[in-house]
């Protein structure tokens, strides 16, 4: 290897960033930051900065650059703030740069990753939306790219590696009868059904076993996470949403399993960490310390299964009609959803209200065909509508 290779974190003050910076510093020889970029938590971008010293920034507006470039230049780096999606897609697309992580939550990282894509980047994909929303389109370009598309939530990352290497070429031509998707269950797996009408944000970003951000960690309370992976799921591996089978697994041991028609099931195993996927990914095909203590199954003791229930879990349900209609239903399923936990988050709306919401948009906007990214953000915008508007009939 001549030189480290020039990583851009986007989203980096996020959890999925953080352990991705531990990643990296723990292998300078490999790895060198080339741009950071953070939405609301600067100062900690800042901090990040500093330790890091990547050659640019990124931040959403020109007031907060300003800002950060001063502190910057104060403390003697030469790291160039950029604003907006213009600068996103300007660091994910550089010429220098090797790899991206695209670690933006929700629709707003969907075309800073299409620009990592278009120029043929090694893509880290954390931001699953970007596949939710505009599936067709993101596969088309990565294949007219040759860009390497690499998973990074914990389940795609496991499917990924309990695969065999010519998956692309058809699960039923690989000898791949499902794919078996792992839920925690979250912190509601247990709760009496007339109790989550109660529930609070705090505890609903309480998760059993991984630390997330707020909107992620409501999402998997909700299983919408759960939802959104399925239809990653299908466009990753080019599976039906009938080939993708959801099991509750409270212990978050086994991370997604891959069951074969001659009766083998091959699974991941290992603690709930994400350093090890992100090592994964940043290394393949090679492997590298993550961090991450051994797994010990002694310790773990047991394993348990069990089906999901939609009753309790009704953006599951949702998710997979919406997997099942494509076209812009993921896109508004998404965008519905977006709005709806952003409004549970405030104490606009109660927990079990986030499906109604959801619901109720994907009802009243029927699915259209989506045959460009113009299509994509304009399915968005119109479930943003129709979310904003049931919580403006409601009073909320």
């Amino acid at each position: 290897m001549s030189r480290p290779q020039q990583i851009t974190v986007l989203g980096a003050t996020g959890s999925i960033g953080l352990s991705t910076l531990d990643v990296i510093a723990r292998h300078p020889e490999r790895y060198q930051v080339f741009a950071l970029s953070g939405f609301t938590r600067l100062n900690e971008l800042l901090a990040l900065c500093v330790r890091h010293t990547p050659r640019f920034a990124v931040v959403p507006e020109a007031g907060a650059a300003r800002a950060l470039q001063d502190d910057l230049s104060a403390a003697g780096l030469s790291t160039r703030v950029l604003v907006g999606e213009e600068g996103l897609c300007q660091v994910a697309a550089d010429p220098e740069v090797d790899a991206v992580m695209a670690a933006i939550v929700g629709a707003a990282g969907l075309r800073p990753t299409l620009a990592a894509v278009e120029a043929g980047k090694k893509i880290l994909l954390a931001n699953k939306e970007a596949l939710v929303m505009s599936g067709a389109l993101f596969m088309q370009a990565v294949r007219k790219s040759g860009s390497v598309l690499l998973p990074i939530d914990s389940e795609h990352n496991a499917i990924f590696q309990c695969m065999p290497q010519d998956f692309a070429r058809g699960l039923g031509a690989v000898g791949v009868r499902r794919i078996l998707l792992t839920a925690s269950g979250g912190p509601f797996r247990q709760t009496p059904l007339a109790e989550l009408a109660h529930v609070s944000p705090e505890q609903a970003c309480a998760h059993p076993n991984w630390s997330m951000g707020r909107k992620i960690s409501v999402d998997s309370a909700s299983m919408m996470n759960k939802g959104l992976e399925l239809i990653e799921a299908c466009w990753l591996f080019d599976a039906k949403p009938s080939q993708v089978e959801v099991v509750i697994h409270p212990q978050s041991v086994i991370h997604s399993l891959v069951d074969y028609i001659d009766g083998s099931v091959l699974a991941q195993l290992g603690n709930p960490d994400m350093r090890t996927p992100i090592a994964n990914a940043l290394a393949w095909p090679e492997r590298i310390d993550s961090g991450v203590p051994p797994l010990d199954l002694f310790a773990v003791a047991r394993l348990d299964f069990q089906a999901p229930d939609e009753e309790r879990f009704p953006c599951l349900r949702l998710a997979r009609q919406a997997a099942e209609a494509g076209n812009s239903a993921p896109a508004m399923l998404n965008a519905a959803n977006e709005v709806a936990v952003a409004a549970f988050l405030d104490g606009r709306v109660r927990y079990p209200e986030i499906a109604s919401i959801i619901e109720e948009t994907l009802n009243l906007e029927p699915v259209v065909a989506v045959k460009d990214l113009e299509a994509v953000f304009a399915a968005d915008a119109k479930a943003r509508v129709l979310a904003e508007q049931w919580l403006s009939r409601h009073g909320r």
